[in-house]
């Protein structure tokens, strides 16, 4: 996602001064590259959000007969995210084949939780391990929405040339 920033090669001056001659001073235009400028944080805030949903799911089921915790690997993603897809991929040959790389979904990602003790009804929820689960990930929610709050604040002083 690229946007375009004007910036103005002197201070104070903008599109309506003119200089000797009396035409306008050039305007440079730079792009700004938010994958690049905000790197690994808005997909770590999807994948913590997709987190907090299971973990709730976890907890709401944890007195549901033969329900079994699932688990979002939180980490094996975002090294996967960072590293890039690590998943051979296959190429088609023909626009009319089934698409053989298809979108990852959350469904695939999910693992089952292997449980401390497991209940007599078959259910393997410990609401003890979901809830420090789901308060871990909150924390690492609100710190990642911080430092992309500080991203956000450092481009905004780069654009004003503070």
């Amino acid at each position: 996602m690229k946007t375009q920033v004007l910036a103005y090669p002197a201070a104070g001056w903008h599109v309506g001064c003119s200089v000797a001659g009396g035409k306008p001073d050039p305007v440079i235009r730079m792009a700004i590259n938010f994958d690049n400028a905000l790197g690994l944080t808005p997909k770590a805030l999807q994948l913590l959000g997709q987190r907090t949903a299971v973990l709730a799911n976890n907890i709401a089921n944890a007195n549901t007969p033969n329900y079994k915790a699932r688990e979002l690997p939180f980490q094996a993603m975002l090294s996967e995210a960072m590293n890039g897809d690590a998943r051979e991929s296959m190429a088609t040959t023909n626009a009319r084949h089934i698409d053989a790389n298809p979108t990852s979904s959350i469904e695939g990602d999910l693992r089952y939780r292997v449980p401390l003790m497991p209940a007599i009804d078959g259910n393997t929820v410990d609401v003890h391990v979901e809830q420090a689960a789901f308060a871990e990930n909150a924390l690492q929610f609100q710190a990642s929405l911080r430092f992309l709050d500080g991203r956000f604040r450092g481009l905004i002083s780069a654009i004003r040339g503070e």
